[in-house]
């Protein structure tokens, strides 16, 4: 088959350095296994498509990093990122969803069936699939901000601002997001601290307006976070102020949060050979679908979509993408 190479077991069961494993063929292949990934499995299953999930470098995406998520429905208590995640997970599984270990490694969507391989030595046949993996982040690479991520660092302002009700939170960065997160966050908090290490905003005008005219919000111009500090959780911040072409001035803030809003890098450097993307690398669907510019091949959650980026949306576009690609092997038939 060209792409691939069915491997012959020896009578000792050794496999050749280099071969692949068996193929194998599905009807429905879902690559990433966060809210749009099991949402998107819980559907396939329930339609019969014998949906197999596989889970990627990050099973259950950027929620297991998460502590407390108080905006998902269904839970009036709350719950936990990884709970939530096991929670969908067992809902898939309990139709009869396959979930994998492994990530995959490169795609052939030129012609369907479609080739996928996974860990480099897994081949796939799949009649269809649907693409859930997500978008990463983007962070200053501190070793502070590892340190304290879910216990004070956070990349989503409308997931955990409402746990800084009435506390001082500091926003790094200087676009139309960072604005926006401030924005959110100054309705919330007692005091916004907006860092940006330049003298000025990339913001759109009427973001900046916005953020100029809100009391609570103090723009920090010029500013480096050296270090975010803390015991448990996070207690403060360190900058480093410029003040001229080689003068610099240490400064220490007391916060209670630290928001990253410096962008995100969507997972899907593997696909762009065939799939179109924005010039982030968002992958684009056809308005109010799930539809790729690839037949049979699906795109949701944040790896399509650069607007809300929030767990509920993300089920919300994996329940489109298995309705879409039921339609779609229903009309090939």
């Amino acid at each position: 088959m060209g792409f691939f190479k069915t491997l012959e077991i020896n009578d000792d069961n050794d496999k050749k350095s280099g071969e692949l494993e068996p193929t194998e063929n599905v009807k429905c292949l879902i690559i990433g296994s966060g809210p749009a990934g099991y949402t998107a499995a819980i559907y396939a299953a329930r339609a019969n498509l014998k949906p197999v999930i596989i889970q990627g470098m990050e099973a259950g995406g950027q929620l297991t990093t998460t502590t407390e998520v108080d905006n998902f429905p269904g839970y009036p208590e709350g719950v936990t990122g990884p709970v939530m995640m096991e929670d969908l997970k067992a809902q898939a599984e309990r139709f009869g969803t396959d979930v994998r270990w492994g990530e995959v490694t490169s795609v052939d969507f030129s012609q369907r069936p479609f080739k996928v391989i996974v860990d480099n030595n897994k081949p796939f046949i799949a009649e269809t699939v649907i693409i859930a993996t997500g978008a990463t982040a983007k962070y200053l690479g501190l070793e502070s901000e590892k340190k304290f991520r879910g216990a004070g660092v956070s990349a989503c302002a409308t997931c955990d601002g409402f746990f800084y009700k009435g506390l001082k939170v500091a926003v790094v960065g200087g676009g139309d997001t960072a604005a926006e997160e401030a924005s959110y966050l100054a309705g919330i908090t007692e005091k916004v601290f907006l860092i940006i290490r330049k003298p000025y905003m990339r913001a759109s005008k009427a973001m900046l307006k916005r953020v100029e005219n809100t009391p609570n919000i103090e723009i920090l111009y010029e500013h480096n976070t050296k270090e975010i500090t803390g015991t448990n959780v996070v207690t403060g911040v360190t900058l480093i102020k410029r003040k001229g072409e080689s003068d610099e001035e240490e400064v220490k803030i007391d916060i209670d949060g630290f928001f990253l809003a410096i962008g995100h890098k969507p997972n899907s450097d593997i696909f762009k050979d065939y799939l179109e993307t924005d010039d982030v690398g968002y992958i684009k669907t056809i308005p109010g679908t799930s539809k790729t510019n690839v037949e049979g091949v699906f795109a949701a959650g944040d790896i399509q979509d650069s607007i809300y980026r929030q767990a509920v949306t993300a089920a919300a576009s994996g329940c489109m993408a298995a309705l879409d690609a039921e339609r779609f092997l229903a009309e090939q038939e």
